[in-house]
């Protein structure tokens, strides 16, 4: 099933790229499941979420399963292997233990046949925005170089509540995720739009202004200028 819904439903549904910067592969199969899951039923849908988060954090937890989700050299073997501690995980333990839905089981063994376990976390991003979308949740994320301070969070997270954007949505996630490369500053990416106040970003425009301006001067002005 979920093969088929792979080839009809690419150009079904289209996703901004914007913060998390999926690829276009990954977002093909984060619609191949979602409207696999959602031509199930709401509830099938949910069950899906549910399980690919546990698949996210299993990876994300264990340095073995991170390192085997991005490494395609692997044989068929090693990839069943490897899909099964990775299921395993996401059912969890215990008299509570879920088994996980033929859906998700069926995307991580195409992603692995297709040798693209690496598209993993940008599937399962596309896939929650699309289910968030679906449910008329508008989920705020702001990047910064370092914990924001509650004080400035919860200003920010004031001022985004008021835009129209979160005006139109049922209900307003805001999450904060540390990215030290921005040196300073945030980014904050709502919907398809994209606020980028970071340090990183304004050195690259200057670098950029700069390296304009060089090519229009002689080489003992650019060799002055080097000194």
């Amino acid at each position: 099933m979920l093969s088929s819904a792979f080839r009809t439903s690419a150009t079904s549904v289209v996703l901004g790229r914007g913060r998390r910067a999926a690829s276009s592969i990954a977002l093909k199969y984060s619609n191949a499941i979602y409207s696999a899951a959602l031509k199930q039923s709401p509830q099938v849908l949910t069950k899906v979420q549910s399980e690919l988060n546990a698949v996210s954090k299993s990876v994300n937890e264990v340095p073995e399963l991170k390192a085997f989700v991005a490494n395609p050299t692997l044989s068929a073997k090693e990839r069943a292997l490897g899909l099964d501690a990775i299921l395993a995980r996401a059912e969890g333990a215990g008299p509570k233990k879920e088994p996980i839905s033929d859906l998700t089981k069926n995307l991580l063994f195409i992603l692995a046949e297709n040798g693209r376990l690496a598209q993993v976390p940008g599937v399962i991003e596309g896939f929650n925005e699309l289910v968030a979308k679906y449910r008329g949740e508008l989920e705020v994320l702001i990047t910064s170089a370092a914990p924001l301070p509650k004080d400035l969070s919860t200003k920010l997270e004031a001022i985004l509540r008021q835009s129209q954007a979160a005006q139109q949505a049922k209900s307003v996630k805001v999450t904060n995720k540390v990215n030290p490369s921005l040196l300073g500053g945030f980014v904050v990416d709502f919907g398809d739009k994209s606020i980028d106040l970071s340090v990183f970003s304004r050195v690259n425009k200057l670098n950029n202004v700069l390296q304009r301006t060089s090519s229009f001067l002689t080489p003992a002005q650019r060799s002055l200028n080097s000194v």
